[in-house]
Formats: structure tokens, C-alpha cells, sequence
């Protein structure tokens, strides 16, 4: 019966009908079935198949010929759906709310849960986060020195042992919101749920690396500073209490770029500027108070490292902190549950969108652009513009010490969507690990599949109370006509945050011992 499901499940046949490739992808499956599930993982299960395959040639079950014909012969699965194995974590963090609700009764009164999870979107999560992990444990962004998820599933069946908590392979996490509601639309909360049921969205907590460093900025926006306001990348030592050394932050380059306005100090994810900002223009309290704000819940202690993402976070809360950047100014909270109804119909529960306003529409805008300048230009430029992905989004990269965290959030008009990978004891993943580099391709794989099905939303309107300027992206200074071309450019403020005096750097005179002299070799 369980074989003859199976056809039926993947190939819409009877096992009678099955040739030799499609009988290896079955005689693969129950080693691990979640792993060698053709649908989820299609390049593992035809690897698998292919090694079924040739032990049959080795037992002589099939010639050379035969064996290679069948290898090469393509994966075709049935298209009828099939979501049994989908959605696991998801499924068990809705079970668990249900239970604390309903206990005994939600196992025996024939209630009926209807979710907010999008089947499509969770299936292409769960397919781009597998693909990615299984890229960077191939070696496909350099050298990887620890043993992959297929090795550790080798070992396990081979010595018949019990799963391994906390997982020692490469792990990942995937959460897609519905900005407007707040509607989970898929939960990805770790690689192999019958593997490692410990639920990355829900109860990891890890350092957010530089997706932390939206929260000084918009303190500083909250503060009245402008992003045209300039600070110094230069290095810096931080006095530390007594009998530790002082704190002396490096770029993740470890080079220092001089002046630059914090716009650009937050699109290319320079950590002095944001350490520079925080310490000296806002302060640690504040950034707090921005964070809680924004729906961090829980600890951040004040102090200057924080400015650049070490204080532990839940990446449920951080991934729902974005919902603010998307709609520019509005925070919702997940919600997983549409309503539970009795066996009538009648409805038990149907919890409310929860919304609340973090920052007005303007200051919410000027987030959302200065977000969607890290991917037009900045440290997610790579993985996604120049991968062709057009569609208006914005996001923030994010890398922790020593390698052991990459993040992207990243969000569209309609989605919001986070990925996490590292390790559960954290380690180094690899060397020139970053959230650019590891995290962000899986994001950009997933939204294109999930576009090419879904309408294109519009990009943001640019709401009112806002004003625009020329300025010198050198001197933060309203641009005169004696700047340099390249270093002028149009910013947005926020009502009497506008530079009011012109560029004192770039004159028509030049000034010398002497007195005064026409310039009219003007260089920046």
C-alpha cells in the first residue's frame, strides 16, 4: 500500500506502471523520506535514484547501457498537487496555539483551522532555502570545511543513531509576511523538520548583524538628523570598563572610507558610521527605545555594540520589525490562524490583524527608500538587481562576528521576507561568509519564482510633508553650481531638516595668503 501510494503521489500511476528511473526515485525515498522528496529536493533525489540505479548495474540487474539511459532519463513528476511533507514547522506552530487555546478538545471535536499560509509561496521557500544551503555546502562560494547535511544523513543511517540536537549541519530559516495583515505566508523554521523539530522562526535566537542597524537610522531620523548628514568612516576606539581593552570596531573590509552622509553609510553597511551615529548623535537609549518601537521584545542592553547588531533578537520579531519599512511607517504583527470553526460552522476564534503606527508616513518613506537604496546600490545590489530581479524592494544584508550569521530582509509592496543561515552552536560558516554573499541569493531565487505567478505590485508613493534638495554628497551642504556633477545629488527631508547654507568647499574663488583670486579651475 505504501509503495503503491507513493506512485500514485509523485507519478500519478500505479507501480505496475513504473519504468526503472521512476521505481529508483521510490527505492530512494525511505532512507529519508523528506530529504529525498522529489518534489522539495529534486537534485538530491535524482543524485539518490542514480545511485540505486547503479547498484543494480553492480548486481547485474542491469547492463552498462541501460543503467546510463535510465541516469539520464528526466525527473517528471505528476501535476496534480500534493502538499503532504509541506509546511511542517508551520504546521506545528499552529498546533501549538491551538492547543494552548482549545487543549483537549482541539483533538476530539473535529475543529476546523483555517490558515493564512500560501501553499505556492511556502513550496518555493522551502525549495530556494534547500538550494542554497546545498550550494554553499558544494563549494559553490568557496571552500566548505564542515560536513554537509547529506554526509550527517549518511552517517545516521549507517549507524542506525538517533537524530543529533543541535543539528551539526548547515542550517537556514525562511519567513514570508503579509505586510498589510501580517498573514505568515510561509514558514520555513529549519532543513528537516522530522530531523531537528527545534524551530529557528520561533525560538532561535541570534545576533541580527546589520539588519539591526535600520533602527539607528530611523532613531536619528525621529531625532531630526538627515541623511545627508555627514560622518567620518575613520578609526575609532571605545573605552571599555576598567581592565578591558577599548573596543575599536573594524568595517567588514577593514578599511575606512573617510567622510560620507548616512545614506550612504547605511546602503553599503559601513559599521563606524552606524557606531558613529548611535554614540554620538542618538545614543544607546534611544536606539532601544527604536527597537522596541519596531517590535523587538527582547533584551538589548545598552551598549555602543548594539549600533551594529549584537544583542540577540527572535527572528520572527526581526523579520516582522520590516512589515514597517514596507508599509511605510506601519508595523503588523504575524498572525498564522485565519479562524477555527466547531463542526457547524460556527466560528471559535478569528484572532484580528494587529496594527500599529511606528513612524509617520513621511519618516516611513524616507526608510523605505534608504532601504531600497541597498539593493539598487548597495551591499544586495549583487544578488539581486544585477540577477534581474526588478521588481520595487528594498532590504538590509546582515553578517555577524566571525562569520557565524548571514541575514537578508528583504521586502516588496506586498511581501516581506527574511532568511537566516548558520549553525545552531554558531560557528565561522566559511570564510567571506556575508548576508550579500549566502543569505540574499535564496531571497532573490524565491521572489522570482514567486512573481512569475503573482501580479507586480506598485512601487511606493511619495507621501506628502516631505522636501527634496540638491545637496553635495561630500559636504552635506546644498549643492551649488560650482560642485562637482558626480558629487551632486537630490535628497529628501523631513519638515526644517534641510541644509540651509551652501557648500563652503566648493567656491568661485579660491582663497590665498594674498586675498582672494577668481577660481575657474574649480576640481572637488
Amino acid at each position: 500500500f505504501g509503495v503503491e501510494a507513493a506512485a500514485q503521489r509523485y507519478f500519478g500511476k500505479s507501480v505496475r506502471n513504473l519504468n526503472v528511473a521512476e521505481a529508483g526515485i521510490l527505492a530512494a525515498l525511505p532512507k529519508a523520506p523528506s530529504t529525498y522528496n522529489p518534489r522539495r529536493n529534486p537534485r538530491r533525489a535524482i543524485k539518490r535514484r542514480n545511485l540505486v540505479i547503479n547498484l543494480m548495474r553492480a548486481q547485474k540487474l542491469l547492463s552498462t547501457d541501460q543503467a546510463e539511459r535510465w541516469k539520464a532519463y528526466p525527473l517528471q513528476l505528476s501535476s496534480r498537487s500534493d502538499f503532504s511533507g509541506v509546511a511542517e514547522y508551520f504546521v506545528e506552530f499552529i498546533r501549538q496555539q491551538l492547543d494552548a487555546r482549545f487543549g483537549h478538545d482541539l483533538y476530539r471535536e473535529g475543529l476546523r483551522v483555517y490558515t493564512t499560509l500560501d501553499l505556492d509561496v511556502q513550496e518555493v521557500a522551502e525549495r530556494a532555502l534547500e538550494n542554497q544551503l546545498s550550494a554553499i555546502e558544494n563549494g559553490d562560494f568557496g571552500e566548505f570545511s564542515h560536513p554537509t547535511y547529506s554526509e550527517y544523513l549518511e552517517a545516521r543511517a549507517e549507524e542506525n543513531a538517533a537524530a543529533t540536537e543541535p543539528s551539526p549541519y548547515l542550517q537556514g530559516l525562511v519567513l514570508t509576511l503579509e505586510p498589510k495583515t501580517g498573514y505568515i505566508r510561509a514558514m520555513v523554521g529549519g532543513r528537516d523538520f522530522a530531523d531537528s523539530k527545534f524551530n529557528r522562526v520561533t525560538q532561535a535566537m541570534r545576533q541580527p548583524g546589520s539588519t539591526f542597524k535600520p533602527f539607528v537610522y530611523s532613531a536619528a531620523l525621529r531625532a531630526g538628523i538627515p541623511l545627508s548628514y555627514i560622518l567620518v568612516d575613520e578609526p575609532i576606539s571605545v573605552p571599555m570598563r576598567q581592565g578591558e581593552p577599548d573596543w575599536e570596531p573594524q568595517n567588514f573590509n577593514l578599511r575606512f572610507n573617510g567622510p560620507m552622509t548616512l545614506r550612504e553609510g547605511l546602503y553599503r553597511s559601513i559599521n563606524v558610521i552606524a557606531i558613529r551615529l548611535g554614540m554620538e548623535e542618538v545614543g544607546e537609549q534611544a536606539v532601544v527605545s527604536e527597537a522596541v518601537r519596531y517590535g523587538i521584545t527582547t533584551r538589548i542592553p545598552a551598549y555602543p555594540s548594539i549600533f551594529i547588531g549584537s544583542a540577540e533578537v527572535l527572528p520572527i520579531q526581526m523579520v516582522a520589525a520590516y512589515t514597517s519599512f514596507a508599509n511605510l511607517g506601519v508595523r503588523t504583527t504575524p498572525i498564522g490562524i485565519l479562524r477555527v470553526e466547531d463542526r457547524a460552522g460556527e466560528i471559535l476564534w478569528e484572532p484580528a490583524i494587529q496594527r500599529e503606527r511606528v513612524a509617520d508616513p513621511a519618516h516611513g518613506w524616507l526608510m523605505s527608500d534608504l532601504l531600497r537604496d541597498v539593493v539598487r546600490r548597495g551591499t544586495a545590489f549583487n544578488a539581486v538587481t544585477a540577477k534581474g530581479f526588478r521588481i520595487p524592494a528594498g532590504g538590509k544584508t546582515g553578517t555577524t562576528n566571525e562569520y557565524n550569521d548571514v541575514w537578508f530582509i528583504g521586502f516588496t509592496p506586498d511581501l516581506v521576507t527574511g532568511v537566516w543561515i548558520g549553525f545552531d552552536q554558531p560557528q565561522r560558516i566559511m570564510n567571506n561568509a556575508q548576508g550579500g554573499r549566502l543569505a540574499a541569493p535564496a531571497w532573490t531565487a524565491m521572489m522570482k519564482e514567486v512573481y512569475e505567478r503573482r501580479a507586480v505590485p506598485d512601487g511606493w508613493r511619495r507621501p506628502g510633508g516631505l522636501s527634496f534638495q540638491e545637496i553635495d554628497r561630500t559636504t552635506g551642504y546644498t549643492a551649488t553650481p560650482f560642485c562637482p556633477t558626480d558629487s551632486r545629488v537630490v535628497e529628501s527631508f523631513l519638515p526644517d531638516t534641510e541644509p540651509v547654507d551652501p557648500c563652503p568647499v566648493h567656491l568661485p574663488f579660491r582663497i590665498t595668503g594674498a586675498g582672494s583670486q577668481q577660481q575657474t579651475d574649480v576640481s572637488p
